[in-house]
């Protein structure tokens, strides 16, 4: 099975290209399996009616086939509200003392941020979904989607600096302890719960970040694109989540009589060039970056029939051009210990700008921020025992230099 995560910058069209993607591997015979969480739900007046009852398209997610394809719709109010419920049940001993009344589920309203887990449990359980070939997601906007994707490894470190697992052996102590600071100390619960959440967010990061998982995105060629591309592609490059395709939506024919159409034609060609790497400004540093371009209808997509005329376009189909970009892509150390004294950690970022960038170290960890994102990283073994002495960006790559602490470094013979 391979999955393929489908977003792009606001109004380019993203789920149009989804279903059309989805469509149009369906047609080559492979069995297909489309997710959206858009609250619009966009996706059924595309698809078209429902050619069949609700199936299970794996344990817990619900699809409906139209358009030879099974179409599964997220629902993040109702999952929200299953999994608080379900919470205040495990904690109703804690809620019982403190005299707090439980919510009921008909009292629940999704609170924000609820979306992004919901999507990513459907991702999972779409990853499991059995005789399933693809799986193609329809992601929220892009600026949001790497916030989504980089969810489960923030929110993994998060538990492990507040509720380490190590901590679990002390529970027999936990009493004498609670006397002893004064303060009740973390309910067994509480930790099982840790445990049970970073199981499951390690589940979505594996697959995020599993080969067979691509991402694509979609944008309209134009200034105003150029600019959210770049932006985005400088955060999943932080999060060293390669791109695997550009979709260059909404292309214009060539060679009309009309200058003002022939002027804007002219504009999306040179914006889709820069894109697959052919220039030097904007996102085009996204380097070999397959772009595919995918003509304008002339209105507005609606129904199984416009869906099945995009489906024809040339490369909507995930292809071994895309294969080579799916690997993670880990930054190099290089020793230049010999030559200059440092080692220097290599770290891409294509399309930053030095005003864009800020690095600080906090022990054995990196903090770096890309434009609106950070990550924090840990060092690399080798890098652990150095200090960072300075810090270069040329062509897209940040060189982060790192000389080696005599009082942690081994002494050469």
């Amino acid at each position: 099975m391979r999955i393929l995560l489908i977003t792009g910058p606001g109004g380019a069209g993203r789920t149009t290209v989804a279903a059309a993607t989805a469509v149009a591997a369906a047609r080559t015979g492979q069995r297909v399996l489309l997710l959206s969480q858009d609250p619009g739900d966009p996706l059924a007046a595309l698809v078209g009616e429902p050619a069949g009852e609700p199936v299970e398209a794996a344990p817990g997610l619900a699809a409906v086939p139209a358009a030879g394809v099974l179409v599964a719709r997220v629902d993040s109010g109702e999952e929200f509200r299953e999994e608080l419920v379900a919470l205040q049940e495990r904690g109703s001993a804690l809620l019982g003392m403190v005299g707090a009344r439980p919510l009921g589920a008909e009292e629940l309203t999704e609170l924000p941020g609820a979306g992004q887990f919901a999507l990513l449990r459907a991702l999972r359980r779409a990853a499991a979904a059995p005789g399933t070939d693809l799986v193609v997601v329809d992601l929220p906007p892009l600026h949001q989607a790497v916030a989504t994707l980089a969810l489960p490894a923030q929110l993994r470190r998060y538990l492990a600096r507040l509720l380490p697992a190590e901590r679990q052996a002390a529970r027999a102590l936990r009493p004498v302890l609670a006397q002893l600071a004064g303060v009740p100390m973390p309910a067994q619960w509480l930790y099982e719960a840790a445990a049970r959440w970073d199981e499951e967010l390690a589940a979505v990061q594996a697959v995020v970040e599993d080969a067979a998982t691509s991402l694509r995105i979609v944008a309209e060629p134009g200034p105003g694109a150029d600019a959210a591309l770049r932006t985005g592609l400088l955060g999943l490059a932080l999060e060293q989540l390669p791109v695997g395709s550009i979709v260059a939506n909404r292309m214009l024919p060539q060679g009309s009589p009309d200058p003002w159409l022939a002027g804007l034609a002219a504009q999306q060609e040179k914006y889709a060039a820069q894109w697959a790497g052919a220039g030097s400004a904007g996102a085009g540093s996204a380097g070999d970056v397959p772009v595919l371009p995918l003509g304008h209808l002339g209105r507005d997509p609606a129904g199984p029939e416009d869906l099945i005329c995009l489906a024809g376009a040339e490369g909507l189909v995930p292809g071994a051009s895309e294969d080579r970009a799916r690997s993670r892509r880990a930054w190099v150390v290089e020793d230049r210990l010999a030559d200059d004294g440092v080692l220097v950690w290599v770290v891409p970022l294509p399309g930053a700008h030095k005003r864009d960038l800020d690095l600080i170290r906090r022990g054995d960890e990196l903090l770096l921020a890309a434009g609106p994102y950070r990550r924090i990283v840990p060092l690399p073994s080798a890098l652990r025992r150095c200090t960072v002495s300075g810090a270069a960006l040329a062509d897209g790559v940040l060189r982060i230099r790192f000389t080696p602490d005599p009082d942690l470094w081994p002494r050469r013979p």
